[in-house]
């Protein structure tokens, strides 16, 4: 029983229908309980290029999320005054492409590009209304068979030994099942208010806790779309613009410790400019942490119930997907629930610590110092041990495949590089002097890269032509 609705209930019920029904002789019963009454946020719309294959598996394809959650292209992230103060005159914004600088046969085209040269990026995520999607989550989940039920859940009810006896609704009453899904978001009704399992912060690492959103329209039908997320850095967090064919949604992380909301606000405002004039603000407040035990006796948090760490790099639905891919894989058949559980919380746990160390990385090594945000973030006591190690390591080499492990991290070597060196990490590639033997045999793929780059933008449509195109046709012909 999933208990919660939004992207992060439907995305798991939906992928549980699916693979459990596949794995199985006659499947599981599936039911989703969510309240009329309780909203859900619906701000992060940014998505890993894994969402395809996540939501192909459900049986949801692109040309759907672009008629139908409003979706457009994602080939990455643009960040902006992260590295520099604005206006100290030197360049400072640096692309995040979703793309792997080798091929299997090919030279390591980052390892010797170091110097500043940029990949083309042909792979892609999307950008798209987290409502809209959740509404697509729940038409597809329901057509495989998964039973809604509109309930507000008043009480969990436990057992002696702590595992869940029930869920009492409002209407419905006294619903049973051998394994509860906790999908409530912040309020973890089950794993947090009812299971008591404890919420591990990482304010000192993390300092972001309040954020402001807004939905933004364009100022003309045919304005053109980014194709990318732009991140830019402010003086206590960031702000986010995220474009979809119809609007855009802007929002503001800052550090309560650090700004008040009125000036929160007004950067927000600032950033926006007229456009914004009159718009209503969301005002969200989150602690950046996770549950070590995400899975305790017979309930699992997926999604906010489980943790959040901050909305840079878009890992709320990422995480909603790797933790419905782990269950689908652990799903206890034979009652075997302690020991999966085990396994379960340990690979979430290390999922989160990695994340984390990821995400300290774009504010530890700035060389920003103009406000206090950025001074302490900067302060060795405020970067992860494991973090203050992964530098260490990369003093004298880039980030290779034998650092990332494929169990834990959700993000590549590729996706660590660009981060480091965008933001004008130095590796001292020098005491080994045939570090870059392939340079030679990478000069003609960066300029076929330069090459093809060029025709693409003399010859291919606009974003926004190509995404009008989708809705109206599919990716067929045309």
């Amino acid at each position: 029983m999933v208990v919660g609705g939004g992207t992060a209930g439907w995305l798991t019920a939906g992928y549980l229908a699916r693979t459990l029904d596949a794995q199985s002789h006659g499947g599981v019963e599936i039911t989703l309980v969510e309240s009329a009454q309780i909203g859900f946020l619906g701000v992060g719309e940014g998505v890993f290029p894994t969402i395809r294959k996540t939501l192909q598996r459900i049986g949801i394809d692109e040309a759907t999320l672009v008629r139908e959650a409003s979706a457009t292209f994602k080939q990455g992230a643009r960040f902006a005054h992260w590295r520099f103060e604005p206006g100290g005159g030197q360049p400072d914004h640096y692309l995040y492409p979703f793309q792997a600088t080798q091929e299997p046969s090919g030279p390591d085209l980052q390892h010797c590009g170091l110097s500043g040269d940029h990949v083309a990026t042909p792979n892609h995520a999307c950008h798209l209304d987290a409502v809209k999607l959740a509404g697509v989550l729940r038409n597809a989940a329901t057509g495989l068979g998964v039973r809604h039920v509109v309930d507000t859940i008043d009480q969990v009810p436990l057992t002696e030994d702590g595992a869940i006896a029930a869920i009492l609704g409002r209407a419905s009453g006294r619903m049973t099942a051998d394994l509860y899904v906790d999908c409530t978001g912040f309020r973890a009704q089950l794993i947090g208010h009812a299971q008591k399992s404890p919420y591990k912060s990482c304010r000192s690492a993390l300092f972001c806790d309040s954020a402001l959103a807004m939905q933004v329209p364009y100022e003309r039908p045919d304005a053109s779309i980014a194709s990318y997320t732009i991140s830019t850095a402010q003086e206590a967090g960031w702000t986010w613009d995220v474009g979809l064919n119809s609007r855009r949604g802007v929002g503001h992380v800052f550090s309560s410790d650090h700004t008040d909301a009125e000036t929160a606000e007004r950067v927000l405002r600032d950033y926006v400019g007229k456009a914004g004039d009159g718009l209503d603000i969301r005002h969200i407040k989150f602690e950046a942490g996770y549950r070590e035990i995400s899975w305790r006796k017979n309930c699992v948090a997926i999604g906010l119930s489980s943790g959040f760490l901050e909305p840079l790099e878009a890992t709320d639905i990422a995480f909603t997907e790797v933790a419905a891919v782990t269950l689908g894989t652990l799903f206890p058949w034979g009652g075997e629930m302690e020991t999966a559980a085990r396994r379960y919380n340990d690979l979430m746990r290390r999922r989160y610590e990695r994340a984390l160390d990821f995400i300290k990385l774009h504010y530890c090594i700035s060389e920003r110092r103009d406000t206090a945000f950025w001074r302490n973030n900067v302060e060795a006591s405020t970067i992860p041990d494991s973090l203050h190690d992964l530098l260490d390591r990369w003093r004298f080499r880039p980030p290779d495949a034998i650092d990332i492990d494929p169990n834990a991290d959700i993000f590549t070597e590729a996706s660590w590089r660009y981060v480091l060196y965008g933001m004008g990490y130095r590796t001292d590639l020098s005491p080994k002097a045939d570090a870059c033997r392939d340079f030679n045999r990478a000069r003609p793929a960066f300029e076929d890269i330069r090459q093809q780059a060029a025709y693409a933008y003399q010859n291919l449509p606009t974003h926004r032509e190509r995404a009008e195109s989708a809705q109206r046709r599919g990716f067929g012909e045309g």
